[in-house]
Order: structure tokens, then C-alpha cells, then sequence
């Protein structure tokens, strides 16, 4: 406790991040999307490889890597994405790449894995010391739950958003099995009954739930839950209105208002909110420790979310409109300050 309602936090690690670099550079690319990561208190971010080209070979993935290393304002580390098509790139890229990402159910680019035997490909080429994250609904988890099982080794899973999904992990935590699990703001704030009202705005994959499976969400998140990941995935607006919309919405600004929310309204305390979205995120993907770096936040002021100010390219946020109570003041990154009220004063390098 800094002073009255002014509280200091650890800098914040998002895992489930998309930066649109390299291809869509329009939506978002590493200096405004890490500049949103700033202003939404997060000093560390994960980076998805559904890129185009997708990172899913080492030249790739290590040429998107160094152009991160220059243009973000805090630190990245990008996944290698899983195809088909290049398994045997595997080995190399998991010398350097923070983890794996697998996608096994339907998601916006050209990743998808479906056969068994791919997949298996995948668990047994990857390093075993590396994370692996799934992208699984549905009965997808299932089979997620049995390859952790199968080969003993961690698997992490993104993004979970059904009352069937995250009990079936809740059941497998309880026979000790290494599994991880993230849940997103927009699936614990959002349901499906406000899908008339936002339009293409709310479309993402996994789409919004029912009111049952938000509830058995927030029934996990002093339990289950791992991880508070935003999967932010920018659109620019002209996209998401058009004919042809693609899933994805923007979340970094937005996050840890939403979550201070809850902890005012007493759905979680402060301490499970760092547990959420700092501590287990780093010890989940072995993330390094940033020296001063630290995130002011006023747990008192109450405010409406707008997409006014908003760094993200793309510049609207689903929750354009939201009472929030929360506000971020200041964020230092390594000894620096790199946003204070409402501003980037981050440059770089």
C-alpha cells in the first residue's frame, strides 16, 4: 500500500497476446501493441505465431523475434507455431522459442493441427522443458488432458471459456496431472446475451458462452484458474464491420480494470488477482524477472471505459461503455517510467 487507495503491483505478464507481426501490421505491430501492453500494466507479453507467414520455422520465428527485440517498449517473447508441414523445425525452434502453441480447434489463420498422429509428432519433438499451449474446446480438452497424462509433461490451456471444459481440468488437477489453464476478461465479463448488442464486435474464438458456463468461471478462479490472459487480437474497425468479419478483440487496455472490478466487488481478493495475472504466468512459462518494474494502480476511482486514448491500433475495445472501478497511474519498467496518467513516456532504444 503506497498511500489511501494507491496500491503498487508487480508488472504484469499477458500469455496470450497477438502483435499481427509480421502481415497485419495494420491491425497491430510491436510498438502500438506494446505500448496498449503498457498502458494496460502488463511489462511482459507472449506473442502467438498465427502470423503471416506463421513463425513455424526457426528463420521465421527468430527473424519476428529480433524485429520484437527492437520495436517493443517491454519484453516479448514470441511462441513457435505447430504445422504439418514443418515438424521437423521443431527441435531448433524449441532451443529458443517460449513455448509451443498448438492449434486444435478452429482459429483465425492457417494453423490447425488435426491428425493424432501429428500431434504426437509434436509432444515427442518438442523440448520437454518447454511449455506446450493448446488451443482446445470442447472435447479437444480431453484429449489435451491425455497427452499431458501420456507423456508427463506440462500442457497449458488457453483461453478455456465452458462450464464442462473447466471442470474436466478441475478433475484432472485433482489426480495431479501437469495441466495450466488461462481464462480471458471477455469470457468472465461477456456472454452470449450481449452478442445483439456488440455485433461482429463480439465475435472471438472461442465464442462468447452462456451465462451458466461465465458463472462456473468465476466458481474456478480461487481454484482452477491459472492465468488471467487477454488473447488480445486486434481488428481494425472497418474489418470487423464489413461482410466477411474476422474473430478477435482487443483486451490488454482493458484487463486489469475489468479484474480490479472483481476484487472491489469482492469476487477475488488483490493477492489471487497477482497470483493471476503475474506470478503464475512467469513460473508457468519460465519467464525472466524484471528489476524495477512495478504497476501503480488507484483501487478506488471509479470510471466508464471508452475506446477514447486507447493505444491499440485498432483503437475500439468490447467494453467500450463498462463502469469500472480501478485505474492504472503508473507503470515502471526496469528502473524507467514508462506510462504514468494516461500517458506513454516510453521510447525506444
Amino acid at each position: 500500500m503506497l498511500n489511501g487507495k494507491l496500491v503498487r503491483l508487480p508488472g504484469l505478464a499477458d500469455v496470450h497476446v497477438h502483435l499481427r507481426v509480421p502481415g497485419g501490421e495494420h491491425k497491430e505491430d510491436f510498438f502500438s501493441g506494446t505500448a496498449a501492453a503498457l498502458a494496460g500494466g502488463f511489462t511482459t507479453i507472449l506473442g502467438m505465431p498465427n502470423t503471416q507467414p506463421p513463425l513455424v520455422t526457426y528463420a521465421a520465428w527468430h527473424k519476428a523475434q529480433q524485429q520484437a527485440n527492437l520495436q517493443s517498449l517491454c519484453d516479448v517473447h514470441l511462441y513457435a507455431g505447430a504445422s504439418p508441414e514443418h515438424l521437423e523445425s521443431l527441435p531448433d525452434l524449441g532451443r529458443d522459442a517460449v513455448g509451443l502453441k498448438i492449434y486444435m480447434d478452429q482459429t483465425y489463420g492457417p494453423l490447425r493441427i488435426t491428425g493424432l498422429s501429428t500431434l504426437l509428432s509434436c509432444f515427442q519433438r518438442w523440448p520437454h522443458h518447454k511449455p506446450i499451449a493448446l488451443h482446445a474446446e470442447g472435447r479437444s480438452v480431453a484429449v489435451g488432458i491425455g497427452l499431458a497424462a501420456a507423456f508427463n509433461r506440462p500442457v497449458h490451456f488457453c483461453h478455456i471459456s465452458r462450464k464442462a471444459e473447466i471442470e474436466l481440468i478441475a478433475q484432472a488437477k485433482e489426480q495431479g496431472l501437469p495441466v495450466t489453464c488461462e481464462v480471458t476478461p471477455h469470457h468472465l465479463f461477456l456472454s452470449d446475451a450481449d452478442i445483439p448488442r456488440l455485433g461482429t464486435l463480439g465475435d472471438m474464438r472461442p465464442t462468447l458462452a452462456s451465462k451458466q458456463d461465465v458463472d462456473a468461471l468465476w466458481a474456478h478462479i480461487n481454484t482452477t484458474v491459472d492465468c488471467i490472459a487477454t488473447d488480445h487480437a486486434p481488428h481494425t474497425l472497418e474489418e470487423k464491420l464489413g461482410p466477411d468479419s474476422p474473430p478477435g478483440v482487443p483486451g490488454l487496455e482493458t484487463a486489469l480494470p475489468l479484474m480490479l472490478t472483481a476484487v472491489a466487488e469482492g469476487r477475488l481478493t488483490l493477492e489471487r488477482l497477482v497470483a493471476l495475472m503475474a506470478h503464475n504466468p512467469r513460473r508457468i512459462f519460465n519467464l525472466p524477472h524484471q528489476e524495477q518494474t512495478w504497476v501503480d494502480v488507484d483501487l478506488g476511482h471509479k470510471h466508464t471505459l471508452t475506446n477514447a486514448g486507447l493505444y491499440t491500433k485498432c483503437g475500439w475495445s468490447p467494453f467500450s461503455g463498462m463502469k469500472v472501478t480501478g485505474e492504472i497511474r503508473w507503470v515502471q519498467f526496469r528502473g524507467h517510467t514508462v506510462f504514468k496518467n494516461g500517458r506513454i513516456l516510453a521510447n525506444l532504444c
